[in-house]
């Protein structure tokens, strides 16, 4: 399914050429995140599309952050994107302990995608969907426009589950720029979301923010962990719990092996606390990421 609306940008929002640079990244197990809190990372999302200048923001849970720091080619890749959210409970704890980062909390894919969408809807930054079923998108469209009236979703589709033909991926290339979208939300689940917004980098002319499954959590067809299991890193448990065929390894092997690789970071750097002071979210990057020498398919 696929729906676009006519462009109404305004110019006014359209941006000023000033030098723009994202949150400074501190290394976990190889992959750059960005210990930044959900105003700072909604803020500078929000401000690189009124700006126009294209980025890619994603969302790292243990699994995400364990799958791509065991792969080469995967975290060369997440290493140059402008932003990578812890958007776990451990993953903020592992910020804290190696950087002393000082977070007092994540910032979870779902919950930053309606921050996104509020902020965006005060300044008539347009927003873009792409991915989930026929039946989620057209379910998570209704949604946002009723709890942000103002919002100005200028295009959403369905991907069919398969690899874009090159006709199909220039067409859709294509959609997202005509519609004015500044910000292109992407639900395809980690890693194939990462691959798509790495692969389109330079072909999509707005802000890629990678949210996995915040699409199904919005659209109501997944539920989400009570506000206190997330708060105290027990939303694993509960997703679990609901779908214990698919993700019993995912969180049983992954975190346990999470834990270790932590605990063993740790351990061969004992001086981190020591030499670094607390971060508060004011660095910058000053020098552009490795690009991968070669590029995955969607798959």
């Amino acid at each position: 399914m696929i729906s676009v609306e006519t462009p109404r940008y305004d110019a006014a929002h359209v941006a000023s050429r000033r030098p723009f640079v994202w949150p400074a990244k501190r290394d976990v197990f190889g992959v750059q995140i960005t210990p930044t809190t959900y105003r700072q990372a909604t803020e500078a999302i929000v401000e690189a599309a009124r700006r126009r200048r294209p980025g890619i923001v994603s969302c790292y849970a243990v699994h995400a952050l364990m799958e791509l720091s065991g792969s080469g080619d995967l975290r060369e890749m997440a290493n140059a994107f402008d932003m990578i959210t812890p958007d776990g409970q451990p993953v903020r704890w592992a910020l804290n302990l190696l950087h002393r980062a000082g977070l007092r909390d994540r910032v979870y894919g779902p919950e930053l995608t309606l921050r996104i969408c509020r902020r965006a809807a005060e300044l008539d930054v347009p927003i873009y969907l792409y991915g989930g079923s026929a039946e989620v998108i057209d379910k998570l469209q209704t949604k946002l426009k009723h709890r942000f009236p103002q919002l100005k979703v200028a295009g959403a589709e369905s991907p069919p589950f398969r690899a874009l033909t090159p006709e199909e991926d220039e067409a859709m290339v294509g959609r997202v720029n005509c519609s004015g979208a500044g910000i292109v939300f992407i639900g395809l689940g980690c890693p194939k979301q990462d691959i798509f917004a790495y692969e389109h980098r330079h072909r999509i002319d707005a802000v890629q923010v990678c949210v996995g499954a915040a699409f199904d959590f919005h659209a109501g067809n997944k539920r989400q962990a009570p506000a206190w299991m997330q708060r105290t890193g027990l939303e694993w448990f509960f997703r679990l719990s609901q779908e214990p065929g698919r993700l019993w390894r995912r969180y049983l092997v992954t975190n346990t092996a999470y834990v270790v690789k932590l605990a063993r970071t740790l351990a061969r750097s004992p001086s981190t606390h020591k030499q670094k002071r607390p971060f508060h979210g004011t660095g910058y990057n000053t020098t552009s990421s490795p690009r991968p020498s070669g590029e995955r398919g969607r798959g």
